[in-house]
């Protein structure tokens, strides 16, 4: 007898009390009529009569007219808990507001297939939920076995939802909820820096198609270290999409302050090298050092006074003139390829 169900109201029920009156010694079913002795008179054998234990209520006495089934529900005790405990079975579990928004902030949404393929071969546990269409799935067997096999959910959904998941039609098939990396601080940068490195200075850069763009040329030219001001500017959708995977392949650098970050790879060695369209040495003309800062600002103003004069050297790209200056996307990647020629 099962004497603990709750309902909906809240109530306790207790559910068929059966009482051994005649109908049940004979094995008729008193609701249905069915059952009871055979026609040569020998009693229908019990399934695992032997082994099953006695039910609830068969020793109690049945008064007559009495229903040998009845439902019962009294007021839960004065014990219950006043406040509903869905304990998990409902799935409706209390949720703290202050910490869904602290996962809010610390997580973000990447999409794009060549940048959702470079981020599971590179930091897997990172991936906190994943959403494809179907005909990117066989491209991504080896990350559905492995999300599987670590419990991280995955939905295979269409076109409509996918675009609602990733916050853009431009999803390339596939998005991923990922943990943010945060900014390495600058010492530690420099504690484990070769003889040769280059690192991309950004000063209040924050279109992620221009970012994107720069680190995919950061990847493909070997420049490992990104000083920003903001590190989550780096995995932003829209910047780890167009970065192509190159995203992997770089690292976010903060320091107390953009001026104090370069004020620490210079006291390390390091030559700050600023640039600028229309003043500096020629960039064909220009020795670019083995261990340097090179230093972009933004496109409508450039770099700030301040930071300008920080420059060790300063160098610019000559041009036909026709427009005032390069994307500053583009501009990174032509400095970065002389960098890379002169010192790979």
């Amino acid at each position: 007898m099962n004497d603990e169900f709750k309902g909906k109201s809240g109530k306790v029920k207790v559910m068929y009390v059966r009482g051994d009156d005649e109908s049940s010694k004979s094995g008729q079913n008193p609701r249905t009529g069915k059952g009871g002795p055979r026609q040569d008179g020998s009693r229908r054998p019990s399934r695992n009569a032997e082994n099953r234990p006695p039910r609830g209520g068969r020793d109690r006495e049945v008064a007559p007219g009495e229903s040998p089934w009845r439902t019962v529900s009294r007021t839960p005790s004065a014990t219950d808990d006043s406040k509903p405990d869905h304990g998990g079975i409902s799935g409706k579990s209390y949720i703290d507001p202050e910490q869904i928004r602290r996962q809010r902030m610390e997580e973000t949404r990447v999409y794009g297939e060549n940048a959702c393929q470079a981020l599971f071969q590179s930091r897997p546990d990172c991936i906190v939920r994943a959403w494809f269409v179907q005909e990117v799935t066989p491209r991504f067997r080896e990350a559905l076995k492995w999300m599987a096999a670590n419990r991280k959910a995955y939905h295979v959904v269409d076109e409509a939802e996918l675009a609602k998941a990733s916050g853009t039609e431009h999803h390339g098939g596939v998005c991923f909820l990922i943990k943010k990396r945060s900014g390495m601080p600058v010492g530690e940068w420099l504690a484990g820096a070769g003889e040769k490195d280059c690192v991309v200075a950004l000063e209040q850069i924050g279109n992620p198609h221009n970012l994107g763009g720069m680190m995919r040329s950061c990847a493909h030219f070997g420049a490992k270290g990104l000083l920003v001001d903001d590190a989550s500017l780096l995995e932003s959708g829209a910047a780890v999409r167009t970065a192509e995977g190159g995203a992997e392949h770089v690292q976010a650098i903060s320091g107390e302050s953009f001026a104090a970050g370069l004020t620490a790879f210079r006291n390390a060695g390091y030559t700050i090298v600023t640039t600028s369209s229309h003043k500096g040495t020629p960039l064909a003309q220009a020795e670019l050092p083995a261990k340097m800062v090179l230093v972009l600002g933004q496109e409508s103003d450039g770099l700030s006074d301040s930071t300008w004069q920080q420059g060790d050297l300063s160098v610019s790209i000559g041009g036909t003139g026709n427009v005032e200056s390069l994307n500053v996307s583009v501009a990174t990647g032509i400095l970065l390829a002389e960098w890379w020629r002169q010192n790979a």
